[in-house]
């Protein structure tokens, strides 16, 4: 294995695919409604007529996942920030970005995916060694877990009108998961799923459609981190366990863990949630290969692609990938972020949004066709009403708990 590793002509191919998977996760990062995930099937799809060794392909779609959760901070910051008037109800990110905070949450979202591989790394063997005799436990009563998040997600909101919002947001959400997950597309592109359609319109269509007429975003300050190390420390800690959680468990998305890790920190806020969002993020890719490696199981659509072109397991490149993206990752959001940030507060709001809109209809139908299309309209129509009833955005994710619950 070490061998192979720092055989010098195989060195200089696996890091020749590497920097090819950084500029995938690159655009993909920073393209609204574009992930890594679709770069990586697609790859799936083409690999036979790539003339390189699985393990390279891997090695590419590896670096775009990680890179990828390093950069879609960017746009998820810059574009969709709404009016200040519906400051309650904005996303944490959008919070900072509102009080011309955003160049510190850019560096706060980094540093929380930093932090998340160097603890992911040296904490994936044990971790591994626990879930492996807690995940059958896990899979035996999986309806009796995934109900209970449920009950969580509305159980937690503030006010009684919230918690009947959010009622009706995991039912119709989990209703439109039922109905159309299984549905086959019809995209002229080999890497759809409903996936595509589903999350689009219930998580970045709405925050587009409610930021339309709004003050875009603001003069953003000076970039320095205002939070303690130790904070961040933190933070970033509870990111990576949580992103084992993600990595081994299905149905329990980044925004679901990083919520609920945030109920045992001393001071929650926006920027709590954004390092430790951000941390599940990046730890869970690791997590999750060490849950293919032991359990057999892809945990996410990087995986389920590596996989499918029967990529060896070979840990130390693999591993070695992961931080290398890592530091890719960090040095793309501090170079790239502030420029991103600038460019978007000097175009017309209404424009941007509804350009943005108009290429995730683009994007949707490429990956799933017309079918795909009526899905993310009605999947968007059940993503308004987040915002209607003061609920919390990730109550959306019943989209994937009630069918995986049922």
């Amino acid at each position: 294995m070490v061998e192979f590793v720092f055989t010098p002509e195989t060195t200089l191919t696996v890091l020749a695919f590497l920097f090819a998977g950084v500029a995938l996760g690159t655009c993909s990062g920073l393209v609204p409604g574009l992930h890594a995930n679709n770069f990586a099937l697609l790859l799936a799809g083409f690999a036979p007529a790539i003339p390189a060794q699985p393990l390279y392909v891997g090695v590419a779609m590896l670096a775009a996942g990680v890179v990828h959760t390093f950069l879609d901070i960017v746009p998820a910051l810059a574009l969709g920030v709404p009016d200040p008037t519906m400051a309650p109800t904005a996303l944490p990110g959008h919070r900072l970005v509102l009080e011309g905070r955003g160049r510190e949450a850019l560096r706060l979202s980094a540093l929380g995916s930093l932090l998340a591989v160097g603890f992911a790394i040296p904490l994936a063997l044990p971790v591994t060694k626990g879930m492996g005799w807690l995940y059958p436990l896990v899979v035996a009563n999986l309806s009796v877990v995934l109900g209970g998040v449920c009950f969580l997600l509305i159980m937690t909101e503030r006010t009684t009108r919230a918690r009947l919002g959010a009622a009706l947001v995991v039912g119709a959400s989990g209703a439109l998961g039922v109905l159309t997950l299984d549905v086959p597309t019809g995209g002229l592109l080999p890497a759809g799923s409903m996936l595509a359609p589903l999350f689009a319109g219930l998580f970045g269509a709405p925050v587009l459609i409610e930021a339309i007429g709004g003050a875009g975003v603001p003069e953003q300050a000076d970039p320095a981190v205002t939070t303690t190390r130790r904070f961040i420390l933190a933070a970033g800690l509870l990111g990576t366990l949580s992103g084992a959680v993600v990595g081994y468990l299905p149905g329990i998305s980044s925004a679901i863990a990083a919520a609920a890790a945030l109920a045992v920190l001393p001071a929650y806020g926006p920027r709590a949630f954004v390092i430790t969002s951000s941390g599940v993020n990046t730890a869970n890719t690791v997590f999750a290969l060490f849950a293919l490696v032991s359990l057999g199981q892809p945990r996410t659509g990087v995986l389920v692609a590596l996989e499918r072109t029967q990529v060896p397991l070979r840990l130390p490149v693999l591993l070695c990938t992961v931080a290398v993206a890592a530091g890719a990752g960090f040095l793309l959001v501090l170079a790239l972020g502030d420029r991103y940030l600038a460019a978007v507060g000097s175009v017309n709001t209404t424009v941007l949004s509804l350009s943005v809109l108009g290429l995730l209809c683009v994007l949707v139908f490429g990956f799933t066709g017309l079918v795909g299309v009526g899905v993310f309209a009605v999947a968007t129509l059940v993503g308004l009403l987040p915002a209607r009833f003061g609920t919390r955005r990730m109550t959306c994710m019943g989209v994937l708990l009630v069918p995986l619950a049922l």
